[in-house]
């Protein structure tokens, strides 16, 4: 909750920052966003690459966003997120603008500013806007942590294991092949 005398911020705020400038709004409290590292980078293009070939492969309708891609979690003026990887399944959602409600699977890779943010804060508000499926990526342990919010399971994997996902069964990702 909010100090009385920190000021409440909207998303017509984040939309009026300078080009270029990243960050992201977390019920009226505006979060920085620092520049992403090269092994983030690396790990972020891979994983959506991988996520789109198996889509385009399968005749699948869903989209891949990589960051920066607004997403207008709650249907309210107090949160806008850029996950660092969206999937988006339901057309819909979407307009020029970015996803409005919840991605069907979300992906955050943590950086040592952004591990509170991505396993509380963020854990918390895809799990209620109902997203489907959240992995946090952790690359200075080389771990999967896969919140199946649907089947109401939790599993954590190392970047050798081949990781499934729920929301494409048949799809599977092992991290340590991107190194």
């Amino acid at each position: 909750m909010p100090l009385p005398n920190e000021a409440i911020y909207t998303i017509d705020y984040i939309e009026s920052l300078p080009e270029g400038t990243r960050a992201e709004l977390i019920d009226g409290i505006v979060y920085d966003l620092a520049a992403p590292s090269g092994t983030h980078q690396a790990l972020l293009i891979n994983i959506a690459t991988d996520i789109m070939n198996h889509i385009r492969k399968n005749h699948g309708k869903c989209m891949v966003f990589p960051a920066p891609y607004a997403v207008y979690l709650n249907d309210d003026d107090y949160t806008y997120l850029e996950p660092d990887i969206s999937v988006i399944c339901d057309h819909g959602k979407l307009d020029e603008k970015g996803c409005h409600g919840a991605p069907d699977w979300i992906l955050e890779i943590v950086s040592p500013s952004s591990r509170w943010m991505d396993y509380v804060v963020k854990l918390a508000k895809y799990q209620a806007a109902g997203v489907r499926e959240y992995w946090i990526v952790n690359p200075s342990k080389n771990t999967v942590r896969v919140f199946d919010f649907v089947g109401n399971e939790t599993e954590d994997y190392h970047f050798t294991d081949s990781v499934a996902s729920a929301v494409f069964p048949h799809l599977r990702l092992r991290l340590g092949d991107y190194e």
